[in-house]
């Protein structure tokens, strides 16, 4: 994990972060240290969290931690990483293809492909939008297999 970026382990530094970032983009980036597609993400996130600082804040979130399950089920996070966006305290949802809208799952495959993201959720929630597409080609878009149980 990065040292460099805030780590959130409780539900309340998660609560108070999401609540006191206004005017930006809040990244918040589910995964676990050990994991290597999230230690990928995190470099990612670490080399352009300087160069999105004026429209976008990180944070990691520990999903082991006990608390932050509340999270992990109430955005379904099963595969990691997965990224959720918030702005001013409204959870920001991005078409990007995929069948979930709420967060992006896996890493982002070059920094330029982050900041493109971010930029566009700042662009859209700057104009009201609660949902925006992914300004990515589908072939940058990481694929996955929804699995439902008890469907």
């Amino acid at each position: 994990m990065s040292y460099l970026l805030t780590t959130l382990t409780k539900k309340q530094e998660v609560d108070s972060l999401i609540r006191s970032t206004i005017d930006k983009v809040l990244v918040l980036r589910f995964g676990r240290a050990s994991d290597s597609v999230c230690l990928l993400l995190d470099d990612i996130l670490d080399k352009t969290a300087r160069e999105v600082s004026k429209f976008a804040a990180i944070a990691l979130v520990d999903i082991d931690s006990e608390d932050i399950q509340v999270y992990a089920k109430y955005f379904d996070i099963t595969l990691i990483p997965s990224t959720v966006f918030f702005f001013n305290a409204h959870h920001m949802k991005m078409d990007s293809g995929t069948a979930d809208h709420t967060k992006w799952v896996g890493a982002f495959q070059q920094k330029q492909d982050f900041i493109d993201v971010v930029e566009a959720i700042f662009r859209g929630a700057m104009k009201g939008k609660l949902i925006v597409s992914c300004p990515l080609p589908p072939e940058r878009i990481p694929k996955y297999q929804l699995l439902y149980k008890d469907v």
